[in-house]
């Protein structure tokens, strides 16, 4: 059975990191597009960040809200995703989902909808 399990959240001050992970299981990581994705209640779904498989060249996309603060990296070996996440705000805060895809096709990336495998979440706050 696949499985995805975020961990890292936490609460932050305005300006400070976090460093969330996925882990994945049961799946042929490499061959996955894995995307990180937020929401809070009673909010719309958003998209954040994701990365391609190794066949699609590992390459990464990125919200505008989020471009030049956050970065995504995989470690194939490991069949992790991390998200880096620097100079936070507090519309940052949110439940941040990982999820995970086989066949997501490029323009698809964005959309939650094209990824069929989701972790539980983690929290992510930041306040003062």
């Amino acid at each position: 059975q696949v499985q995805l399990v975020e961990s890292g959240g936490g609460t932050v001050t305005p300006g400070g990191s976090l460093r969330l992970s996925c882990a994945t299981s049961g799946l042929t990581f490499s061959d996955y597009t894995v995307g990180w994705f937020r929401q809070a209640p009673g909010k719309e779904r958003e998209f954040v960040a994701t990365i391609r498989s190794r066949s699609s060249g590992s390459r990464t996309y990125y919200a505008d809200s989020v471009k030049g603060r956050f970065t995504i990296s995989r470690d194939n070996a490991k069949k992790m995703v991390d998200l880096e996440m620097n100079g936070m705000k507090p519309e940052d805060s949110d439940v941040y989902y990982c999820a995970a895809d086989r066949g997501v096709i490029l323009n698809g990336i964005y959309d939650g909808d094209h990824y069929d495998c989701w972790g539980q979440g983690t929290q992510v706050t930041v306040s003062s």
